[in-house]
C-alpha cells in the first residue's frame, strides 16, 4: 500500500477521486426525507406512503415521509429548498405546485427555479357532478339549465384546487354564470352535493363517487382531456368544450441543484413504483392512474397547467393573502 501511496504521488495523481466517486456511486446511502405539504391519510400523503416502499426497495435505503403542512404547501416546498441539494430531502407535492406562487404572495423563493421535477407518479380527474333532481344529464344540458336560470353554485376543496379553475373555465367558454363555493375539502363538499344543498361540484372522482353510485348524486363529465380513473366512463368536458383539460396530479420534485445522476436515480426509483403492479393496483384503489412518464413528460405537463394557471389569475385577479 505504501509503494502504490507513493507511486500515485509520484504520478500526481488525486488519492482522493475513487473516493469521491465511489462516494456518488454510492447514492442514497442514508435514509431519505421526503416531505408532504398536506396532513396524513390526505390525497398527496396516501400516494406518498404508497409509492414510497417500492421507491425504498429500488433505492435499497429507507425512506421517511413527512407531513409538514402550512400556507397552502409552501411551508414544506420552504424547508426543500433551504435543504442540501444531495437528494436527501424531497418534495411530494400536488397540482397545488403551480398555483401557490401565484395567488400567494411574499413568498421567499420561486417555485419554477427552485426545484428539478423528477417524475409524475400519478393523475387523479376532477369530476363535474351535479344534485339528484338537477334539470341535466350531460354538458350541453348543464350549460342550457344554468344559462336559464344563472348563478348555479358549485363547490370545490377550495380556492386555486383544479375544480376551482376548471369552473372557471367552464364558466368562460360555455358563457356561464356559476357561483364558487370553497370547502375544506372534497368530502365536505360531496356531501351537501348529495344532501342537495349545493347544486354542483367539480371534485375528485374518490370523493363524490360513493354518491354517485347510490343515487344521491349525478356524474356529469370529467375535467381531464381523457376518460381515466374510477369514473373513466363519464365523458370529458374537451368534447363539447374544446381546450379543457385540468388533471390534478402528485409528484416528485429536488431541489434545483441536485446533481444530475442523483436525479436520474430518484426518477428510476419512482418509475419502479409506478410501474409495480401491486402498487398500481393500490393507487386504483384510492381512485388515482398511476403515471410512470419521466422528469422530461412531467416538466412539459407543469409548463402547460402553469400556462393554464397564470392566464386565469391575470383574468380574474384569484388571490389568497
Amino acid at each position: 500500500m505504501h509503494r502504490r501511496t507513493l507511486l500515485a504521488s509520484a504520478l500526481g495523481a488525486p488519492l482522493a477521486a475513487p473516493a469521491v466517486a465511489r462516494a456518488q456511486d454510492a447514492f442514497p446511502n442514508r435514509p431519505i426525507r421526503l416531505l408532504v405539504p398536506y396532513s396524513p391519510g390526505g390525497q398527496s400523503d396516501t400516494v406518498a406512503r404508497l409509492v414510497a416502499p417500492k421507491m425504498a426497495e429500488f433505492l435499497s435505503q429507507n425512506i421517511v415521509v413527512e407531513n409538514r403542512t402550512g400556507a397552502g404547501g409552501s411551508i414544506a416546498a420552504g424547508l426543500v429548498v433551504q435543504a442540501a441539494a444531495d437528494g436527501y430531502t424531497l418534495l411530494f407535492e400536488s397540482f397545488a405546485f403551480v398555483v401557490v406562487p401565484l395567488i400567494h404572495h411574499g413568498l421567499g423563493f420561486d417555485y419554477e427555479t427552485a426545484f428539478a421535477p423528477i417524475g409524475q407518479a400519478v393523475a387523479l380527474p376532477y369530476v363535474l357532478a351535479v344534485r339528484k333532481d338537477f334539470p341535466a344529464d350531460d354538458l350541453a344540458g348543464f350549460i342550457r339549465a344554468v344559462k336559464a336560470s344563472p348563478g348555479a353554485t358549485y363547490g370545490t376543496p377550495g380556492i386555486g384546487t383544479p375544480g376551482h379553475l376548471a369552473g372557471v373555465l367552464l364558466a368562460q367558454q360555455a358563457g356561464i354564470q356559476l357561483q364558487h363555493v370553497p370547502y375544506r375539502g372534497g368530502a365536505d363538499a360531496a356531501r351537501d352535493c348529495g344532501a342537495g344543498t349545493l347544486d354542483a361540484v367539480i371534485i375528485t372522482a374518490n370523493s363524490i363517487k360513493p354518491f354517485i353510485d347510490d343515487n344521491r348524486a349525478k356524474g356529469i363529465a370529467l375535467t381531464s382531456a381523457e376518460q381515466r380513473g374510477t369514473l373513466a366512463m363519464l365523458p370529458p368536458m374537451a368534447r363539447t368544450l374544446p381546450g379543457i383539460d385540468l388533471t390534478s396530479w402528485n409528484g416528485l420534485f429536488a431541489p434545483a441543484a441536485t446533481p444530475a445522476p442523483v436525479q436520474a436515480r430518484l426518477e428510476a426509483a419512482l418509475q419502479h413504483a409506478t410501474r409495480d403492479p401491486e402498487t398500481i393496483h393500490r393507487l386504483a384503489l384510492t381512485g388515482n392512474d398511476a403515471v410512470s412518464a419521466g422528469a422530461a413528460a412531467f416538466a412539459e405537463r407543469i409548463g402547460r397547467d402553469r400556462a393554464v394557471v397564470k392566464r386565469i389569475v391575470a383574468e380574474t385577479g384569484m388571490t389568497i393573502e
